[in-house]
């Protein structure tokens, strides 16, 4: 989903100039403009509203130790969070209230898949919580520090192996119905790891894509709105690569 934001041809420099200027014509007031110290604090809070519903369907799992007890909420938080991630990326000034929405609906999925896998390997939710972040921390200094630029070959490169990675999922979706399962790149043997480690890598550097999208915005001036659409593309690539760290250490974890 991150995809959708950053690699949208509708997202370049031209809409940023056109959400730059108000509906006639006039320059929007400095403090009605996107900045970036807001657009940390809403991510921050749709950290919270994540960490909120995660910790109570955790908390749900665990009392009842099976994930029928939960199932209902993560049906919930997985379909509702990816329609009101469809509407918040087709009416982006709407993302003031869609975006907390998505956050607590993604915290339902988070905290009921962390608490499963956690039960079979203990502590490895919170290794992955601590591998995303520290993930994120690291390319966000690379980033300021210039290490990584955002060309448009990078671009171009990091867009094309996240919709390649897309489509293999939902391919691979697709054929599970006809009882066609990719086992050796979803075990725990070398290729699996490593298709796992290559997933881990393109999913951080749309982190990257989402730094450049937010200092774009800022340079440009948009409405505050875009804050709150921009802490959701972050969140949603987040959530991505949380996930995708969980699987890698699971399989890792087996091979014990």
């Amino acid at each position: 989903m991150a995809l959708m934001k950053t690699s949208n041809p509708a997202l370049g420099q031209n809409t940023f100039q056109d959400l730059a200027s108000s509906q006639y014509g006039g320059a929007i007031d400095a403090a009605a403009r996107m900045t970036l110290s807001g657009t940390v604090n809403k991510t921050g809070i749709l950290l919270l509203c994540a960490l909120a519903t995660a910790s109570w369907v955790w908390h749900l799992f665990m009392q009842a130790h099976s994930m029928a007890a939960v199932g209902p909420l993560l049906a919930l938080g997985g379909f509702g969070g990816l329609i009101v991630a469809f509407v918040t990326i087709f009416k982006k000034q709407w993302s003031p209230v869609t975006a907390p929405m998505y956050a607590l609906l993604e915290g339902l999925v988070l905290g009921g898949l962390s608490a499963a896998v956690d039960l079979r390997y203990p502590g490895i939710a919170m290794e992955a919580v601590g591998l995303t972040f520290g993930t994120l921390f690291v390319l966000l200094l690379a980033y300021r520090s210039g290490l990584i630029r955002v060309t448009q070959k990078f671009r171009l490169g990091v867009i094309a192996a996240t919709g390649g990675i897309m489509i293999f999922y939902f391919a691979e979706m697709l054929l599970g119905f006809f009882g066609i399962q990719f086992t050796t790149i979803n075990g725990a043997g070398p290729i699996g790891i490593l298709f796992s480690l290559f997933v881990v890598a393109i999913a951080a550097l749309n982190l990257v894509l989402d730094f450049d999208f937010v200092e774009q915005g800022v340079t440009y001036g948009v409405p505050k709105y875009m804050e709150w659409y921009a802490a959701f593309g972050i969140m949603v690539t987040l959530v991505w690569l949380y996930l995708e760290m969980l699987r890698l250490l699971s399989k890792l974890n087996s091979r014990n």
